[in-house]
Parts: structure tokens; C-alpha cells; sequence
């Protein structure tokens, strides 16, 4: 699938998507400014892999528009970003900082600091739903 057809409302250059990648991306945008979600959130709400969600996120051809940056580490770290790993890395201190411009705060060590800006598997659910995104093949 090309990014055109890709359900997501992206322009890019012929960009080639998987149908996981769709649904993937699709419930990525659920995710509003100001909360974030755990790899293994989205992967409970697709019936996927955690490691299926960060190989997607890290290929999104969407962002910003694919808001990959609210998607973090089950142990509520920042996690990676752009193919980068690890709270020093240069790409992981830019994910800090577009979290925090929406008031996502984490600490130094990169864990978050507000569980109220950490989105369940259910608030997830409902978000797709109401947004009319299909995520179960």
C-alpha cells in the first residue's frame, strides 16, 4: 500500500506501507497531545508483538502527522526514537523535548513522571473506536 492509500492523511512520496503498518499508524494517531502509550499498549490493542509495534514505529515514513514520538518503554522510560535507543541518544532527547512541549514530563533518567499522561490498553481501545479506526484484521 502507498502512503496515499494509507488511511493515515499523509502526502508522501510513495511511500509503501503493510496493512499492519496501517493499522498500526492508524492507532498511533489515537494517541492525543499530552498522553502517551507503551509499545506493548498498542501491540495489546492490534493482538500483535511489542517488538512488531517498535520495528513499525521505527519505520514510520508519517511523522509528525504519526505521532510515533507519544510511544514509550513498558518500564515507562522514553524508549527509542528514530531508530536510536537509550535516554542519552540525540534522537531520544528530541522525543523528550516534543513530549514535553505537549506536557508530557519525564525525569532525568527519561521515566515518566505523570501516569496520568499514560494511556491503558481500554482508553486506547476506546480512542480507535470513537476515531473509527479498525485495528483487528
Amino acid at each position: 500500500m502507498t502512503a496515499s492509500g494509507a488511511g493515515v492523511g499523509a502526502t508522501v512520496k510513495s511511500t509503501r506501507v503493510t496493512p499492519y503498518q496501517e493499522r498500526l499508524y492508524a492507532l498511533c494517531k489515537c494517541i492525543p497531545a499530552g498522553k502517551v502509550a507503551t509499545y506493548g499498549t498498542l501491540s495489546a490493542v492490534l493482538n500483535s508483538a511489542p517488538r512488531a509495534v517498535g520495528q513499525g514505529m521505527r519505520r514510520n515514513p508519517f511523522a509528525p502527522i504519526v505521532p510515533c514520538h507519544r510511544v514509550i518503554a513498558s518500564s515507562l522510560e522514553l524508549g527509542g526514537f528514530s531508530g536510536s535507543w537509550g535516554n542519552g541518544c540525540e534522537n531520544v532527547q528530541r522525543k523528550r523535548s516534543m513530549l514535553a512541549e505537549e506536557g508530557v514530563p519525564f525525569d532525568d533518567a527519561g521515566r515518566l513522571l505523570e501516569l496520568s499522561c499514560l494511556m491503558s490498553v481500554e482508553e486506547l481501545r476506546l480512542s480507535a473506536k470513537a476515531a473509527g479506526v479498525a485495528v483487528v484484521r
